[in-house]
């Protein structure tokens, strides 16, 4: 049986393409898997930030399109690049167990972030980074930057950078964990709602897929990102606001959630924490976003958009 997995083109898009295949040929080695590389509007707009071309949806249109046309029988995402609202006809089929969910400092000689000299130059392609850490160190100098993982970390010397700040999971699945000079503390920047989780997304009703996907599935991640994606939603948030959310599940099925929302500059940052069982997580998530809001994380995410 041939099963086709659509997946974007970079070397990290692959490697998680390549991970769901090899998962499903061991448990299923009768398998015949296939992947199809999909350039998406964020590939050939790669270049442009990402807050002037478009929510999610740049990464992923141009797949769910192959998807729901039956080109593919399933899609392998970055989940934190995933929208939380998913088009007519397509779920969230499985949702794998998560690398390390931090935010990491790469920088020339291997120098600490509070290291860096006043007026470093600092890239990132994220304003949720970018306004957490400008918030303690505001005398850094923050710029954007685009491309793949590892053109990003190429760009440290050819664009003259002093660091740059990426996820972990994405440096360590590519072999390249050795450049990390420092993991970031989430007290001081908060990962992205299901960031270092891989999303499988699939066509509703595909019962074949489903039982097929189900060995990808880690039931504490998925409880864990149904909460910030949960607390995403009800922010009505997408990758051009600052809005953190990580959640992690103890030993006693208890979810503990931290969401924080910042202006773009970071002299503002809202946070909020809750816990509850792990079952509620969606209801954890939406009590999270009604606790930012009631501190006026609301005005701080209008003002932007209205922006932009």
């Amino acid at each position: 049986m041939k099963v086709v997995i659509g997946s974007r083109g970079s070397a990290l898009a692959l490697w998680q393409a390549n991970w769901a295949k090899r998962k499903l040929v061991s448990a299923y080695p009768d398998l015949n898997i296939e992947i199809e590389v999909i350039k998406t509007e964020g590939d050939r707009l790669s270049e442009t930030p990402l807050s002037h071309i478009g929510g999610k949806e740049v990464w992923t249109k141009e797949i769910e399109h192959a998807l729901l046309s039956g080109s593919i029988d399933l899609a392998v995402h970055s989940l934190k690049d995933l929208p939380t609202r998913l088009p007519q006809g397509l779920v969230l089929g499985a949702i794998s167990a998560r690398e390390d969910v931090r935010d990491v400092l790469v920088s020339k000689n291997n120098r600490m972030f509070w290291d860096l000299p006043e007026g470093a130059t600092v890239a990132t392609s994220s304003l949720r980074r970018q306004a957490q850490l400008k918030h303690v160190r505001p005398d850094l100098n923050f710029v954007a930057i685009r491309g793949n993982v590892d053109t990003r970390v190429k760009k440290l010397e050819t664009e003259n950078l002093d660091g740059i700040i990426l996820a972990a999971a994405g440096l360590n699945r590519l072999g390249l964990g050795d450049r990390i000079a420092e993991f970031i503390d989430p007290d001081i920047c908060l990962p992205a709602p299901g960031q270092a989780a891989l999303g499988i997304e699939m066509r509703e009703g595909d019962e074949w897929i489903t039982d097929l996907v189900g060995v990808l599935n880690c039931v504490e991640t998925q409880q864990a990102v149904t909460a910030e994606r949960a607390m995403l939603a009800a922010l009505g948030g997408d990758c051009s606001v600052p809005i953190g959310g990580y959640a992690a599940v103890d030993k006693a099925e208890v979810l503990l959630l931290s969401g924080v929302v910042a202006t773009p500059d970071g002299r503002q940052v809202i946070s909020e924490r809750a816990e509850g069982q792990a079952s509620s997580a969606e209801q954890l998530g939406e009590r999270v976003a009604k606790g930012l809001l009631k501190q006026g994380a609301g005005v701080i995410l209008d003002r932007d958009r209205r922006v932009r």
